[in-house]
């Protein structure tokens, strides 16, 4: 899978480095970070409503969107995906680490 969106993320830097007409990244490299964050938040709250409407389809189609914009967020702040990677790498590592859960009295 990290093949897939290397490629994402290498087609992204590219479009930030040499912009074509008309190309959607490019616009929000334009637009700047502010553009680009809001559009992380409307994605992330897209997602939640296709979780709770049940539909699959749905779903993945917003979660794609979420992780392209993240993708694209990343390019903008120079984060490199093999930095993502590699903190993915150290937290499946990670087995057996529970949090300790936390009551909430949801009255207050």
């Amino acid at each position: 899978m990290d093949d897939i969106l290397t490629r994402l993320y290498r087609i992204a830097a590219d479009r930030k480095i040499n912009p074509e007409e008309g190309s959607y990244t490019c616009y929000l490299y334009e637009k700047g970070l502010d553009k680009i964050l809001k559009k992380v938040g409307e994605e992330c709250a897209e997602t939640i409503v296709a979780a709770k409407n049940g539909s699959s389809k749905e779903l993945t189609f917003e979660i794609c969107d979420l992780i392209y914009h993240l993708i694209v967020l990343m390019n903008q702040c120079n984060l490199p995906i093999e930095d993502i990677f590699t903190e993915l790498e150290t937290r499946a590592k990670k087995i057996g680490n529970l949090k300790e859960i936390k009551s909430t009295d949801k009255n207050t």
